[in-house]
Formats: structure tokens, sequence, C-alpha cells
């Protein structure tokens, strides 16, 4: 299985000295030639990506298919000129890329096809998908897990964005991975909240911390110190859904936090946000908004099948570049994965 996270490194084992060949080299004898020397070994390919991750890949590219193929079109022409730039910058604002991050990539684009002295304009899209992956590469970063024991991570997100559901998919993966995790059902005041999250602790054979119509701020606590208790590797807490124009509802997150580090002095070890990739520039606003109030270490964005909109993540990384962890193509367990920056480049112009 592809791995989701980056555990923390094992000490460095005391290193023995070199084995002995298995067999003697070869010495001259006289009278009798020395046996040629076998080809040098040249190093091996890459590896293909796994059929899962291959799988993944195909999901994605028909996912970004609606935003890809309004930004594709640009290149059909036969000239490199002022109208190709002019159609490539609609294009990518229509594709909620942002003012900024569509400037960016424009000054980018021309910088490149000017060293690579372009003449087609095929030539000019692999180009730009070169420079949205350096965009977006700041973006890439493995969720670390290990460090502190346990994890604790914190989820936010605004209702309907599938902060739950990721959670779930989350905890089966690091599951798999032969992590003991803990949730934490904060998410009081959405009714089918707590009872979703059970599922997916039932599912995934994990623990769970709930109370019927209680205080999201004790139930955290109670996790927390549930988890470190009973020697959990990860603890994962709910937290409820949010609007940030409910300035009353951002301060039960502060909340939240803070009760959180009574728990552990130094958690919340990470601070997640669920976007859905499929509202476009109002994603950007929430992740400023849920950043000004707890300090974000990472995102989830969700919700990227079929979407018009997929260029907001280029806006994200130009002007709030917190690191996305996953991003998410579909309901399926399998359909949310890590974020790689060639890859989400490649899918969005393929």
């Amino acid at each position: 299985m592809f791995s989701f996270f980056k555990k923390k490194s094992p000490p460095p084992e005391v290193q023995s000295p070199p084995a002995k060949p298995a067999h003697p080299v070869a010495q001259p004898v006289a009278g009798k030639p020395m046996p040629t020397s076998a080809p040098l070994q040249t190093q091996p390919e890459p590896a293909p990506a796994p059929a899962a991750r291959q799988g993944w890949l195909d999901r994605l590219k028909a996912g970004l298919r609606k935003t890809g193929s309004s930004i594709t079109t640009v290149f059909t022409g036969t000239r490199i000129d002022d109208e190709l730039y002019e159609e490539l910058e609609t294009a990518l604002l229509m594709a909620d890329t942002g003012v900024k991050a569509t400037e960016h990539l424009l000054q980018d684009l021309k910088r490149r096809v000017k060293e690579a002295k372009a003449t087609d304009p095929s030539q000019v899209k692999t180009l730009l998908a070169d420079a949205i992956t350096d965009l977006l590469t700041p973006l890439q970063k493995p969720l670390s897990i290990g460090d502190h024991h346990p994890t604790v991570i914190m989820v936010a997100g605004v209702n309907g964005a599938g902060k739950t559901t990721s959670i779930g998919k989350l905890t089966k993966h690091l599951a798999d991975e032969g992590l003991s995790v803990l949730l934490a059902a904060a998410d009081t005041f959405r009714a089918a909240a707590k009872e979703q999250l059970a599922v997916w602790a039932t599912r995934n054979t994990v623990e769970i911390v709930s109370q019927q119509g209680g205080d999201p701020a004790a139930v955290s606590f109670d996790a927390v110190s549930a988890g470190r208790a009973r020697g959990r590797d990860v603890v994962l807490v709910d937290t409820a859904g949010r609007l940030p124009t409910q300035l009353h509802l951002m301060e039960e997150l502060k909340k939240i936090k803070r009760v959180v580090q009574k728990a552990d002095g130094t958690a919340p070890h990470e601070v997640l946000l669920v976007i859905d990739g499929n509202t476009g520039q109002n994603a950007l606003a929430q992740v400023k908004a849920f950043d000004d109030t707890l300090g974000l270490t990472g995102l989830i964005v969700t919700k990227l099948d079929g979407t018009a909109k997929g260029g907001v993540l280029c806006a994200i990384a130009r002007e709030k570049p917190i690191p996305v962890y996953f991003i998410g193509v579909g309901e399926k367990l399998e359909d949310l994965e890590t974020f790689n920056a060639r890859e989400f480049a490649q899918a969005l112009l393929s």
C-alpha cells in the first residue's frame, strides 16, 4: 500500500564492518588468460507506479477533465502569440487559479518559452505543466507520525466539505499501516456526526470517545487524555463544522485547541482543514479564515472529481502556501491519496 505519511525514523544502528566477499577474487594464472570482466551494471529504470496508484491517477485525470479541457484548448492553434496568452489567462482565471497565481504563471511561462525557444503551442503546454509543478511543489509534504505519542490531529472544516468522511478514510489508512488510532467525536452539534464517525470506528476496529450532546472541548480533552493513557499512536479529533463568518462558532474552535493543549502541552501536533475543491475561490477564503483562527498545518482537498475549479490549488500555493497532505476525487476509500505536485499538474493538463 502506498504510505500516506512519514513515520519517525528509528535511531541509527551501529554499522558492522563490511563482510568479506563470498567468493575469492580471481588471480592471474601463468599461461592462462584472465576471464573477461562482466559488463558494468547500469542503474535500473524507475519502477512504474503501482497498480493502485496508477488507478488513482486515472481517476484524478478524469476528475480534473472539466478544468483541464478549458485550459488545453488554448494550445490547439498553430502560433505562439499574444492571443494565445490572453486566452490562457482567461482559462486560468475561469479555473479559479486566481489573479496572483495567474499573473505568476504567465510570467514564468513566457520566460520558459523564451529560454526553450519554443515554436509550437504543444511545447507551451508542456512548459506550463512544469510551471504549475514548480508553483505547487511547496504544498507537497508528507504527514509525519511518530514524533509525539500520541500524535494529536485536529480536523476542521465547514459542513458539507467531507470532513468526517475524510477522517474515516485517513483512519483506515493509518490503521492499515499498523498504527493504533483513537477517534474523538467532538462534532457534537451535528446530529449524525457521532454516528457517522462511529461507523468508521467500527469498520476500522478502532476506539472512539464520544458524549451524547456533550461539550466539544470536553470530548477532545477526554480523547487526548485517553490516547496518552492507552498508548495510542494517533488521536484524530473531529471538530464541529464551522462557517468562517460565524465568529462565535470559530471561537469554539479556539476553545477546543486550548483545551487540547491542557491535555497535552505539545498538542495539537497537526491542525488540518478539509476544503471542497468545487468551491473555488471560496475555498481559499476558508483557508485564510481558519488559518487566522487556528494556525493550520495542512489541508485535505476533497471533491475534485468533476470540478471546473481545480486551479484553486494554484491560488492557495501563491497566496496561502499551506501543505496539501491529501486530495480526494470521490467517495470511495481509495479516492483519497497523497498530493503530488507533478502528478496534479500533468493530470490538470492531460
